[in-house]
């Protein structure tokens, strides 16, 4: 598992939810792909099944339309993401 990169998209998706809250939706956009390639750096290194189905739900998310279930759901993945990146560290 890399620590970097989930915690890098966990970042990310913490800002789409704050540029979609904040009706910034170039900036939505902007990260919104930077996350994709965050994913995609996830999910090639990921061996725990947990996270990976967190990181394909995740690839779903950022499929939808900017909107405020978009942000509620980046936010939740987000969170969840952080918690487990740090979850080793213990």
């Amino acid at each position: 598992m890399d620590k970097l990169a989930l915690q890098s998209l966990a970042s990310d998706l913490k800002r789409i939810t704050l540029s979609i809250q904040r009706n910034s939706l170039n900036s939505a956009s902007r990260f919104n792909k930077e996350a994709r390639i965050w994913l995609k750096q996830s999910l090639e290194k990921s061996n725990d099944s947990s996270v990976r189905k967190i990181l394909e739900k995740v690839s779903i998310v950022l499929d939808q339309k900017d909107d405020i279930k978009k942000a509620e759901d980046c936010l939740m993945y987000s969170v969840l993401l952080q918690n487990r990146s740090l979850k080793d560290e213990y």
